[in-house]
């Protein structure tokens, strides 16, 4: 089970931490990764981390904004998302594929959080 957490409405320029608790499975084994919806567009892959945790990938329109991690001692990823931009709006899913592996393909992933809506907006 994956339970996304931390979104809601933010100002440009300002930051939220988005939280993915994994339980009922071995966390250790799973990358993790974050995906977004915004209205009318298609899902896209945001960010992933790798079960190690020592590799990570990024959308290019949010490198150097966006950090990816992951806590094995609470089981959860963190997104944190700085200087957000309107654009950023959208509901977003944290989602794991059955391996190790991270990959930014949505359509590669076997488990889904039900998300959460990221507002950016003034």
């Amino acid at each position: 089970q994956l339970v996304e957490s931390g979104g809601g409405l933010v100002q440009p320029g300002g930051s939220l931490r988005l939280s993915c608790a994994v339980s009922g499975v071995i966390f250790d084994y799973f990358a993790i990764g974050w995906f977004r919806q915004a209205p009318g567009k298609e899902r896209e892959g945001v960010s992933c981390i790798s079960s190690s945790g020592y590799h990570t990938r990024y959308l290019d329109s949010v490198k150097d904004r966006f950090t990816i991690s992951r806590d094995r001692t609470k089981n959860t990823v963190y997104l944190q998302m700085d200087n957000l931009k309107p654009e950023d709006t959208a509901v977003y899913y944290c989602a794991a594929p059955d391996g190790p592996s991270p990959s930014l393909d949505w359509s590669t992933m076997d488990y889904w959080g039900k998300g959460i809506l990221v507002t950016v907006s003034s």
